[in-house]
């Protein structure tokens, strides 16, 4: 399947682009590649179904935020463009029921065909996914390469225990909403444009509760103090995003529950760093150690100590790879390698016996005072 392209490269608008600048946009396609003005051309179908995934996503406060974070991918979990609610639920349908209002037939179908469900205006009574909730949770960065544990605690949407999520005190009941007669949606009429605007009465829900509850004030649901132990896997980097399942603000009228997504923020280590699996750090050797070889002892991230070579005539910059002691790949016993750079220290101060040695060492290397000059790509 083809990556989606870039939603605000659709509608040709800019990331900080405006609500009612995303709206103009969308109008603008929307009566280029209307169905009705094209029909059967399949490729100005696709452009105005891509079109309305990008207005669905762009005009939901909740998404687009995600979607400017995270992309795509952000929104997994989230119905995607929005669209799992029907051609009713659609923000575009509502926003342009001028443009929509009244369509039947086969620019009905398009929209059942794309979005799933069935056409007809859709209440707010019927169900709905609770929202998903974000989390950043900051981690060391010997955590993210070993696993660990974290306690987090959040607040959630539940259920109300006292109405069971109906809304309605003992007694109370809900009915359907005079104003809208149950759609959440009332139209008028001005000239020739039909405008159709969230009912005033029943706020879109489609019905009026006689009883509200107490507690949850008619929402059914009451706000949650969440803690919970979650499990960071080994292996985990910076920008991971862990989607718990059901755990983020609970649905309406027996909807499922949206997820929580909980992002980590890695530190910084004193001197390891990371490239994937593989972990780096400088190792600070003497001129004699590089020039005569050596057999050194270094200590771990996970703080053990283990012993390494240094050829003789080693040069400063040089790699040296210690297999398997880098990090675990998720999931599994494999683990990358640790790269140590070695890093020559030459003297600076030298006692009188150190440059007598140096001065004979000097008269035997008899070495050259006119060097010849090298690229400097020869040296990388």
């Amino acid at each position: 399947m083809a990556d989606k392209r870039d939603y605000y490269e659709v509608l040709g608008v800019d990331k900080s682009a405006s609500k009612e600048d995303i709206k103009k946009a969308y109008r603008k396609l929307a009566v280029k590649y209307h169905p009705d003005r094209n029909p059967g051309n399949k490729e100005a179908e696709e452009k105005f179904k891509e079109a309305t995934e990008a207005y669905e996503v762009l005009s939901d406060d909740q998404k687009r935020p995600i979607y400017d974070q995270y992309g795509h991918a952000g929104l997994d979990g989230m119905g995607g463009g929005g669209f799992s609610g029907g051609f009713g639920g659609s923000h575009a349908f509502h926003d342009f029921s001028d443009l929509f209002g009244g369509m039947g037939g086969g620019f009905s179908s398009i929209f059942e065909n794309f979005f799933g469900g069935g056409g007809g205006t859709r209440s707010r009574s019927d169900s709905n996914q609770g929202a998903s909730l974000r989390y950043d949770l900051s981690i060391s960065f010997k955590d993210a390469v070993y696993g660990t544990k974290a306690e987090i605690q959040y607040r959630r949407h539940e259920t109300c225990t006292v109405c069971k999520g109906s809304g309605c005190a003992a007694g109370g009941s809900k009915k359907t909403c005079p104003t809208c007669g149950g759609m959440g949606q009332v139209r008028r009429s001005t000239g020739f444009f039909s405008v159709q605007s969230t009912c005033p009465t029943c706020r879109g829900e489609g019905t009026t509760i006689d009883k509200p509850c107490s507690k949850c004030h008619g929402t059914g649901t009451e706000s949650v103090l969440k803690k919970m132990t979650l499990t960071i896997p080994a292996g985990v980097d910076d920008g991971k995003r862990l989607v718990l399942r059901g755990m983020g603000d609970a649905g309406t009228n027996g909807g499922p529950a949206g997820d929580l997504i909980v992002i980590l923020d890695v530190g910084v280590h004193e001197y390891f760093e990371r490239n994937g699996q593989d972990l780096y750090c400088a190792v600070p050797i003497t001129f004699a150690q590089a020039a005569l070889g050596a057999k050194l002892q270094i200590t771990t991230l996970d703080e053990r100590k283990i012993d390494f070579l240094i050829p003789a005539g080693t040069e400063n910059g040089k790699l040296l790879r210690v297999k398997n002691e880098g990090v675990p790949y998720t999931n599994s016993s494999s683990k990358g390698d640790l790269y140590l750079k070695i890093i020559v220290q030459v003297p600076t101060r030298m006692n009188s016996e150190q440059k007598k040695l140096m001065e004979r060492f000097a008269e035997i290397e008899n070495a050259t005072t006119s060097p010849k000059c090298v690229k400097l790509s020869a040296l990388r």
